[in-house]
């Protein structure tokens, strides 16, 4: 048993989850990883699911283990999850089928749909997000569409993180920063935008009271109490979409941070005292989203690792696997800049054969195609540096304070040579920590609950002290102005 105090957080990825305790000693927090497990959603006759009764399972056997492990010494349990999915419940409680995966295809055509109605830059002036087929809103106009019976019966929607929230502790809830991922909250009056939400004729019953990252939940239903062994302990709304905790714990004390989150998505941005939405922001397509402590996460999304992902899995499924240790090592040894790939076509979107997407792209933009692991690894490296480098040119024109430093957290940090092509192609330095950011962030929003920091600068202060940072200082600048110049006219 510890003697420091223990918070547990709860953290489901687009492709797995874990369970992880991390305990606090006063100047540090030190992360144990209880139970990881797959993420994987289930192609059924009706569309792609998430697979929640599954993460739900494995979540509770991490808190038996938390149990075990610590004792009393837990104080709280925290939730978050990748953003814009949600499931249905009747009056009754009860679950209304299981949430479709925002990759289902349910929402082809929704856009238009809705544009029907409302055009889309009064959409964003509104929400300040761009539209994006897999959003909540087209999520949710898709089920009136087709005249969803779920939708029809359903007296509540809850998020994922929430409705997690709910299994655990019989009280519901909608927390802000997932609510701001939905296009359907509006982040100037800092509610949800039933205007909008009627306009569409979308059911205004579902859009309840938003809670903020920090808020008590409630306790423990006594039977999962009872079977996970932790007595008395609450579960703590937390930032529940997983950007939003992984950049509360960004170890910065600069006004305005700069920011990667490196995962399955790339979330390239600042952190803004308020939201920025006009003709500009929206041609560039940044989007509004709330982050811990009412604060903006002004960014772009950019198709990320899920490049590396699903290249892994179409090389494993032919009879190869090839550990992520070693991707980095094939790329060094590829020819540089021998093809380019634009992140963000639409082709990469949608999962099962990337490499041979990759190898179509480069054959229609007339480029050499890339045939061996290195070549392609290292087309995905270098293509998603000079993505960020695009972006970042445009990001910076949003804020007085030009950022000296990119911070690079998340899983993606760990990848040195993608650290590096990104200090290059950006031509700043890069700060790479920490790895476990969502779960850092999730802690901390626990830790302000409990009045055990008093805002987030003290909590970046602990993340600092709790991580070792890796620089990347920018190098061959001439090279990737050129390689710059080969992307743009690619792209």
């Amino acid at each position: 048993m510890s003697q420091n105090k223990v918070y547990l957080a709860v953290d489901l990825g687009a492709g797995s989850g874990r369970v992880l305790a991390g305990e606090f000693d006063g100047n540090r927090i030190e992360l144990h990883e209880l139970n990881r497990f797959d993420n994987i959603g289930l192609q059924l006759p009706t569309g792609v699911h998430c697979n929640i009764t599954q993460l739900y399972q494995n979540i509770l056997e991490g808190l038996r283990i938390a149990a075990d492990t610590y004792g009393d010494s837990v104080v709280s349990i925290g939730i978050d999850t990748w953003g814009v999915d949600y499931g249905l419940f009747d009056k009754d409680g009860r679950l209304l089928g299981l949430p479709y995966n925002y990759r289902d295809s349910r929402t082809d055509g929704m856009m238009e749909k809705a544009f029907e109605k409302v055009s889309k830059e009064e959409i964003y002036n509104k929400t300040g997000v761009p539209s994006l087929f897999f959003n909540s809103l087209y999520q949710l106009l898709s089920e009136v569409e087709s005249r969803s019976p779920a939708l029809e019966s359903a007296e509540d929607m809850l998020f994922i993180p929430d409705m997690l929230g709910y299994w655990l502790t019989g009280k519901k809830t909608q927390e802000r920063s997932f609510a701001s991922t939905t296009q359907l909250y509006n982040p100037t009056t800092k509610d949800w935008d039933f205007e909008l939400i009627e306009t569409l004729g979308l059911p205004k019953r579902l859009f309840k009271k938003i809670s903020d990252p920090g808020t008590v939940l409630g306790e423990l239903r006594d039977k999962v109490a009872t079977r996970t062994g932790l007595e008395g302990v609450k579960v703590i709304t937390v930032a529940g979409h997983d950007t939003a905790s992984a950049v509360a714990a960004v170890p910065s004390q600069a006004k305005t941070p700069a920011f990667l989150s490196s995962g399955t998505w790339s979330l390239l941005g600042l952190e803004l005292p308020k939201p920025v939405i006009n003709e500009q922001s929206l041609a560039d397509g940044f989007t509004n989203e709330i982050g811990v402590n009412n604060t903006v996460r002004f960014l772009n999304n950019i198709c990320g690792l899920w490049l590396i992902q699903e290249t892994k899995r179409y090389w494993r499924a032919g009879g190869e696997d090839v550990p992520y240790s070693k991707m980095a090592g094939f790329a060094a040894e590829a020819t540089p800049f021998r093809s380019l790939i634009n992140p963000d076509d639409k082709r990469f979107i949608e999962a099962d054969r990337m490499p041979e997407k990759i190898q179509a792209f480069c054959h229609e933009t007339g480029q050499p195609i890339p045939e061996t692991k290195g070549e392609i690894i290292r087309c995905i490296y270098e293509s998603l540096a000079l993505r960020y480098a695009t972006v970042w040119q445009k990001l910076i024109q949003y804020t007085e304070h030009k950022p000296q430093t990119l911070h690079i957290v998340g899983g993606g940090c760990q990848d040195k040579l993608l650290n590096q092509f990104a200090a290059n192609s950006i031509g700043v330095r890069v700060a790479a920590c920490p790895v476990e950011a969502t779960g850092l962030g999730n802690i901390l929003a626990q830790m302000l609950a409990d009045g055990e920091i008093n805002n987030l600068s003290e909590g970046r202060k602990i993340v600092l002290n709790s991580s070792l940072v890796e620089t990347f200082e920018p190098e061959d600048q001439v090279i990737w102005r050129e390689a710059k110049a080969k992307f743009a006219n690619i792209t």
